[in-house]
């Protein structure tokens, strides 16, 4: 590997590492002449199948869009950071693992909105409003319905986060 600072044609490893979740080699190296030191960081290059659009436009995987769609989803919603990381790792380990050249947008979509789900109820339903195109307020009333239906308990949850106050307004 070149030097970044004298453009030194060969640099020797001092240390390597694991870093993130096993998935990175961190290597500390040294230029012999200029002395300098510095990181580097090593990843398998897996690759992701191509998007296909609507349209039949085809785009390479972007995991940036990914994040993007759930940090919109999951605005003002007390999510933590890792938790969304682990959905992200998740949908790009389907991805690979399905071992197709290309995926439908559709179903990243549908990935997307099943951690959404484990998530979040509200992001879920924002993420589906938009993806599904909600056009009146009976989309949204079906799709919450749905949810209910395919989380049970989640009624019984929310009225338990009101408190005696919510439970004593209910037996008026």
């Amino acid at each position: 590997m070149h030097c970044p600072f004298c453009q030194h044609e060969d640099t020797r490893v001092i240390d390597s590492r694991l870093a993130d979740d096993g998935t990175t080699v961190r290597r500390r190296r040294e230029c012999p002449q200029c002395g300098e030191r510095f990181n580097t960081f090593e990843t398998a290059e897996l690759k992701l199948p191509a998007i296909v659009k609507s349209g039949e436009r085809r785009e390479t995987f972007d995991e940036r869009k990914l994040r993007v769609s759930f940090e919109r989803a999951l605005q003002k919603r007390p999510v933590a950071s890792d938790a969304v990381d682990v959905a992200v790792r998740t949908i790009v380990n389907d991805l690979r693992k399905s071992g197709e050249r290309e995926v439908p947008s559709r179903q990243v979509g549908e990935l997307v909105m099943r951690e959404l789900k484990k998530l979040d109820q509200v992001a879920y339903v924002r993420f589906a409003s938009v993806y599904r195109k909600f056009e009146d307020v009976q989309a949204f009333r079906e799709e919450i319905e749905k949810l209910e239906r395919d989380l049970p308990g989640l009624e019984s949850l929310q009225l338990s986060l009101l408190g005696e106050a919510g439970a004593r307004r209910g037996k008026k």
